[in-house]
């Protein structure tokens, strides 16, 4: 197989990034088979224009020159790639872009399971969000063989703006991503400590969210997550617990490394103390609720 007989993806995950990289795969003319466990998911992908659906990737292995894992975590890949005997029933040398946010640790672990299926991995976690996904113009942090790139080029082209090849060792997007991923749940939090210090004097939080997102103090995770405070909206687009799991992942890697996280490690606190009152399953944005004596949009005392 070569990079020209790429036409078919099995794309496994449907959430909010999966479900825009696999309609983006369909638009570019690949052959799409998408797999989840929610039913609303795969007919609406089904209704995209995919060649299948199923809950079982195994139903059309045989099928497949690629496919890309957008799961949760490392469990998660390594269920749908082992566990169900999925990599044993795939044909040798089909690419396998694993795009979960994953430690360096997992990620070579997983590489070494699938070589020994004589399976080609790319190293490819992505970022930003359901409106990129939805766009094709996510970023992809990678590292991987020359070869992986080669065979899944149809598949980063259409899902990417901004493709990095971070190297040939598998684990160093792995470990990019997981560096994103600090900044990303530091921002969060710093913003939600800013909108609640604002609800607490008594200003706006309409006017505050306009001031900062028209300001220097503006970042994308800022002008992202705050609106849905500002709307008291946290039906989750990422959840609370993502950002748990994250941040565990840095600060995993922070200690493999002996290096001290003091901002990461506050933010890990209060994305685990937001959980641990009920929030896990609510938005990202919901992180804000750990703060006493504020009154919110759209919540109840």
């Amino acid at each position: 197989m070569n990079k020209s007989t790429v036409k078919s993806v099995g794309v496994i995950g449907l959430g909010s990034m999966g479900m825009g990289a696999a309609k983006s795969c369909i638009r570019a003319g690949l052959d799409v088979y998408g797999v989840d466990l929610n039913p609303a998911a795969l007919e609406a992908l089904g209704n995209a224009g995919a060649k299948a659906v199923a809950t079982d990737a195994n139903q059309f292995a045989k099928e497949l020159d690629a496919v890309l894992l957008l799961v949760i975590n490392a469990k998660q890949v390594k269920s749908v790639l082992f566990d169900s005997g999925l990599a044993a029933n795939l044909k040798p040398q089909t690419a396998v872009m694993v795009s979960a946010t994953i430690s360096a640790q997992d990620a070579k672990e997983i590489e070494a399971g699938l070589k020994a299926h004589d399976l080609i991995m790319l190293d490819a976690p992505v970022s930003g969000g359901a409106v990129k996904a939805e766009a094709g113009e996510m970023t992809i942090m990678a590292s991987g063989s020359l070869l992986a790139f080669d065979l899944l080029k149809p598949v980063l082209d259409a899902t990417a703006a901004k493709v990095y090849n971070i190297g040939e060792e598998i684990g160093l997007g792995a470990t990019v991503k997981i560096i994103h991923q600090l900044l990303a749940g530091v921002h969060i939090a710093a913003g939600a400590e800013a909108m609640a210090l604002a609800a607490r004097a008594n200003i706006p939080l309409d006017l505050m969210y306009d001031v900062v997102t028209n300001a220097a103090g503006n970042s994308w995770m800022f002008e992202n997550r705050m609106k849905h405070v500002v709307d008291g909206d946290y039906s989750p687009k990422s959840m609370v617990d993502i950002f748990v799991k994250d941040l565990n992942l840095v600060a995993d890697t922070a200690q493999d490394l002996r290096f001290p996280l003091p901002l990461a490690s506050t933010a890990l606190n209060m994305f685990t103390s937001a959980s641990n009152a009920g929030y896990g399953k609510e938005d990202d944005s919901a992180v804000i609720k750990v703060f006493d004596g504020i009154e919110l949009p759209g919540v109840e005392k």
